[in-house]
């Protein structure tokens, strides 16, 4: 029991050991952290305080040179001088008690104070990174200006220089144009004197403004030779084509009044004068996209003169043809319409067939008195082509689809009668039908006939004179005439069946009893089976006695049945 307890004992000693080594290391790698932490906000804190703004500072001194200048240098010395010497020795302090907390191992204070931190150097860094830039903004003014300067000193040239190689070509807007390049040039100018006091507030708008006067320049250069080459000939030339064209047109009779050409003349007439004067004070807004509307406008016309062209030629030609179609409609709906009485003596017609007629008629009366308006339409000559085209295009689709419900009607009738007449013919089909089944009955004399037989026989005859009767009664009913003959021609086929596979099955065994005859001497097991097949084929029961026939066989030929197929097929 001693051994034991000191076993349990020193166990329970290890353990103790083990957790204290582990609390350790822990307490220890916690402390780790929190250094690192300190450290890295040191690191992050000594960064804000070497931003270069002191340096950038030197860079102001010599280029101030007004009061203004002077003032911003003052404000900005003032901003680091509060971030160096008010955020950054806050952070110093905090930094400080950091340490303290850390000592005393009060981790929890040390989190909440690590995150202060972190907050207060964020918004030191902001504040000396955006004076930085302000101040940068000055430092770099000049290089930075002179270069945007250059490039716009660049493309001046180039389009004054592509002006003055096209001077022809600008015509009364030359004046204007050269007017406001002298602008351009006193605004460099006015860059250079600006840059010389160090005025750079000042700068920045004569920039912006240098590169919209070029940026309008460049338009006006490129443009102006376009919209005066319009405004001058393209367009005036354009509206002479249409103008003549127009009045050709109207001698030839075409109905062209809709299309306001007239007054449309006029007013691009005054639309040209209003953008002439535009240009003349180089404001080109909306002149290109007003003239290329007018272009586009006579364009269309033209589009709209050769539609007339092609719509009277359409129209006469669908005129033509639907001129002789709906007089033929009109000849057949009434021929239809006059025997109506005859054919429903005939056929049972249904309801809705007469009513398709009575519809279709009615819809061939509107389409008459349509068309008559049409031609009316053609003969004032006030209608334009591509209307009356669109309208003799929609009576033709009308009487398409009143055609399509025509030969609907029409189709049912023929069908009616289709039906009638093939009905007669299955009739005689299938009585040749019967015919076979009685001849190949009386040709195989069986012993027995089954009753099956003449069960089927009785039913066929029956449905066979129910034919009769249908095809003999007026007016016919169609639907149940297919139905008596589609109930004939399935009895017929079913007694013809019977009567094969009953013929089939007694020469089987037949066949099966004769072969079997030359071993009846040497086995009894045949020779009595052979006997009771043929007593079940004189009953009648043909396939009982192949099937006993073939058993009994078997015990000497086992492919009996393979061999009496094999003959009966041949």
């Amino acid at each position: 029991m001693q051994g034991q307890y000191l076993i349990v004992g020193s166990v329970v000693i290890v353990a103790l050991i083990i957790v204290m080594i582990m609390l350790h290391f822990i307490k220890k790698a916690e402390l780790k952290y929190y250094k690192d932490k300190v450290k890295n906000l040191e690191v992050q804190r000594n960064m804000v305080a070497s931003t270069p703004v002191l340096l950038e500072l030197s860079k102001v001194e010599p280029i101030i040179k007004n009061d203004k200048m002077e003032e911003k240098y003052n404000k900005w010395q003032d901003r680091f001088t509060y971030i160096r010497e008010h955020r950054l020795t806050q952070i110093d302090d905090m930094l400080i008690d950091l340490d303290l907390f850390m000592e005393k191992r009060d981790y929890k204070t040390c989190s909440h104070n690590i995150a202060k931190i972190e907050i207060e150097i964020y918004k030191a860094r902001e504040s000396a990174e955006a004076l930085l830039e302000e101040i940068k903004d000055i430092t770099l003014s000049e290089e930075k200006y002179r270069s945007i300067v250059i490039k716009l000193k660049t493309k001046y040239r180039t389009l004054s220089k592509d002006y003055h190689e096209h001077k022809q070509m600008y015509d009364s807007v030359q004046e204007a144009i050269e007017l406001q390049l002298e602008n351009i040039e006193r605004r460099f100018l006015d860059f250079e004197k600006v840059m010389e006091k160090n005025e750079y507030s000042e700068v920045v708008h004569i920039v912006k403004a240098l590169d919209t006067m070029i940026e309008h320049m460049d338009i006006i250069v490129r443009e102006v030779p376009d919209v005066l080459l319009m405004a001058n000939q393209v367009i005036p030339n354009r509206m002479r084509e249409v103008d003549l064209t127009y009045k050709d047109m109207l001698e030839q009779g075409y109905p062209l009044e809709y299309l306001n050409i007239e007054y449309n003349l006029d007013e691009t007439k005054k639309n040209i004068e209003a953008c002439l004067d535009k240009v003349k004070v180089l404001n080109l807004e909306g002149c290109m996209f007003d003239l290329k509307t007018m272009l586009e406008y006579f364009d269309a016309l033209f589009i709209d003169f050769e539609k007339e062209r092609l719509s009277k030629k359409v129209f006469e030609e669908v005129n033509k043809d639907f001129k002789k179609k709906i007089e033929k409609t009109n000849k057949l709906v009434s021929d239809v319409y006059e025997q109506l009485d005859d054919i429903k003596h005939m056929y049972d017609l249904e309801e809705a067939d007469v009513e398709i007629i009575h519809e279709v008629n009615k819809i061939l009366v509107v389409i008459n008195d349509d068309y008559k308006k049409l031609t009316a339409k053609v003969e004032s000559g006030a209608t334009p082509y591509s209307m009356l085209q669109q309208e003799i295009e929609e009576l033709t689709l009308r009487l398409d689809s009143m055609e399509d419900e025509f030969d609907k009607a029409l189709k049912s009738l023929g069908n009616m009668y289709d039906d009638e007449v093939r009905a007669r013919e299955q009739l005689e089909e299938i009585q040749e039908f019967l015919k076979q089944c009685k001849s190949k009955m009386r040709a195989y004399k069986l012993p027995v006939i089954t009753d099956n037989y003449f069960v089927q026989l009785a039913e066929a005859n029956e449905a066979i004179v129910e034919v009769i009767k249908e095809l003999e009664q007026k007016p016919i009913v169609i639907k149940t005439l297919n139905t008596r003959v589609d109930t004939a021609r399935d009895l017929v086929l079913k007694l013809y069946n019977t009567t094969n596979e009953m013929i089939k099955t007694a020469q089987l065994a037949e066949m099966s009893i004769v072969y079997g005859n030359r071993y009846r001497a040497h086995y009894a097991e045949v020779d009595k089976g052979l006997f009771d097949a043929e007593i079940e084929f004189f009953k009648g029961n043909y396939k009982e006695a192949l099937d006993i026939s073939i058993k009994a066989t078997s015990i000497v030929d086992e492919d009996i049945y393979k061999k009496l197929l094999h003959v009966y097929e041949k």
